[in-house]
């Protein structure tokens, strides 16, 4: 595995401040929609660079904006007494189980024709706050087979992050609207072995070879450390500042109303989330605290 430093994309913009979001725990269908609204007021030239981190609740299983198949078992699974819900991404990939882990996004300029070095410029950051954390991350190669599997931690591409082991620890996938970029992804933190098994039919620790079982590191740091010192990698790394600002009224407003397109629905609406439901947004926890 090459431990070469990333080139920034030619198209990158030499913005200083970027926008940060705080951390949020929320319904899987209401993280996709601010994901996909950041990406929209960035295209638009209303929002500059953004990052965030967050995580999920209830428990979900985001699918691949282009996935049209998966298990029907997937739309009857419970856990802990609640069921799982089932989101669209509007990035592409596979099938992934948010429970025990933490998303970052990241939406901000990027140059068509230089999407996997956009990727590996993206991802540095992580790499970075990782080595802080005691993670050796290098980015994961791709296998045969990986369009035919239905979970995104089955296998690893060269946009993931994988450690010195072989295990992929950080899936990732974009989407991109006229020179902007959403990038973000799922760090595997304390998956529920029990649930992953029942969800994938496999072991959560499914190496990048897909035949060795190797673990991800036994003792995690706690998650607000994490954030942390993924926001100070991201500060060094893109040589910015972080503003914290949390979204306003008007854009919470603006969010709730796309929600409804990231609820993936058949004859199981257990997953769905009504306007009414969406807009306690003061219910939703701060993640990492």
């Amino acid at each position: 595995m090459s431990m070469m430093t990333p080139s920034k994309p030619n198209s990158q913009p030499l913005e200083t401040v970027w926008r940060y979001l705080p951390p949020l725990n929320g319904p899987g269908p209401i993280q996709m929609a601010i994901d996909h609204w950041l990406l929209e007021q960035h295209r638009l030239g209303h929002l500059p660079p953004t990052l965030r981190f967050y995580t999920w609740s209830p428990v979900a299983i985001s699918l691949g904006y282009h996935q049209r198949r998966w298990p029907a078992g997937w739309e009857q699974l419970t856990w802990q007494g609640q069921a799982v819900d089932l989101v669209r991404r509007p990035t592409g990939g596979r099938a992934v189980l948010h429970q025990g882990d933490l998303t970052y996004a990241l939406v901000a300029a990027g140059q068509p024709g230089q999407r996997q070095q956009t990727y590996t410029y993206f991802c540095e950051f992580l790499r970075r706050g990782g080595r802080s954390l005691g993670w050796q991350l290098d980015y994961g190669q791709a296998q045969p087979g990986y369009s035919h599997q239905p979970n995104c931690f089955a296998t690893a591409t060269a946009a993931d992050l994988v450690l010195n082991n072989g295990t992929k620890l950080i899936g990732s996938a974009q989407v991109w609207r006229q020179g902007s970029v959403l990038q973000h992804g799922s760090i595997r933190l304390q998956p529920d072995l029990d649930l992953f098994a029942q969800v994938f039919d496999s072991s959560p620790v499914i190496t990048c070879q897909s035949t060795v079982q190797a673990p991800i590191p036994a003792v995690m740091p706690n998650q607000s450390t994490i954030i942390a010192t993924l926001e100070q990698a991201a500060r060094g790394w893109f040589q910015v500042e972080l503003v914290a600002q949390p979204l306003s009224e008007s854009e919470w407003q603006q969010v709730l109303s796309l929600a409804d397109q990231f609820v993936v629905t058949s004859g199981v609406t257990g997953a769905g989330v009504t306007a009414g439901a969406a807009s306690r947004s003061t219910d939703w926890a701060i993640a990492g605290s």
